[in-house]
């Protein structure tokens, strides 16, 4: 009786010393945490998308309270978000022109032509494997498959008339679908940005014409009648600066191919 008595007396004097010298460690070794690091991230909105270019919305907090990131660099909360977190960390939350993803192609399915019937793993980036990479008939055309729809946790892409386009109300521009596409057709641009050229062809007129019907032909034609500079022609593409574009909209109506677009307004 003795000995158990007096196991239970040296187990209970052991579980106290245990726990004074964990304590003891806890504080001598403790990592002092920044709680603005807590705040900041009760703003964030917790999508953890990776459109900020960070692991998730724990890293970015952690990296705007080190001054390592901006405090509107999180597209997906936008102006309101960053001002919350200037608040937070008493600095200026600077207001940030909202973007959204732009797909540069208007090959749609009664007017881009196809080379053969694509049968493979209908993704994307399947296709773009197969000769040519993938059945459109113009290289440089969006294939149709989605893989840009696959990328975006926001429900702002859809394959239409064999096509991706963005709802631009539902766009954050997180920049997945930029990723996804690998024939590098997407865009974020200024949410209010006039007009856009729907078209990433880089062969000549001749070229294009032959396997679409919407295709820019590089005529230069649209920048003969811009009375701002903002159009020149690129690798026999047209190409508007948004800096010079004021949005009168005669590039759009003189364009032989309409393949000039107003996004918002």
């Amino acid at each position: 009786m003795n000995t158990i008595l007096m196991s239970v007396i040296v187990l209970a004097v052991l579980g106290v010393l245990i726990g004074l010298l964990l304590g003891v460690a806890g504080k001598v070794f403790a990592v002092e945490t920044d709680e603005r690091v807590e705040a900041v991230r009760e703003c964030l909105p917790g999508n953890n998308c990776g459109g900020c270019g960070y692991p998730g919305c724990d890293g970015l907090a952690e990296a705007i309270v080190k001054g390592e990131a901006e405090v509107n660099a999180c597209p997906v909360g936008g102006a309101a978000v960053a001002a919350k977190i200037g608040e937070i960390l008493g600095v200026s939350a600077d207001a940030t022109e909202k973007k959204v993803a732009y797909v540069k192609c208007s090959g749609t399915c009664d007017k881009a032509g196809s080379k053969y019937e694509y049968t493979g793993e209908l993704d994307c980036k399947s296709a773009v494997l197969a000769p040519g990479q993938g059945d459109k008939a113009c290289s440089y055309g969006c294939l149709g498959l989605g893989s840009c729809v696959e990328a975006c946790q926001f429900g702002a892409l859809e394959i239409k008339d064999g096509i991706a386009q963005v709802n631009p109300e539902a766009c954050v521009a997180c920049g997945k679908c930029v990723e996804a596409c690998p024939k590098n057709l997407i865009d974020l641009i200024p949410y209010k940005r006039s007009y856009v050229v729907a078209c990433a062809s880089q062969d000549k007129g001749k070229d294009v014409m032959a396997v679409c019907k919407a295709g820019c032909i590089g005529c230069g034609i649209c920048a003969k009648q811009c009375h701002f500079d903002a159009i020149t022609i690129e690798n026999n593409l047209a190409v508007i600066d948004p800096d010079k574009c004021k949005g009168c909209s005669l590039c759009a109506q003189k364009c032989p191919k309409q393949v000039i677009q107003k996004v918002l307004v």
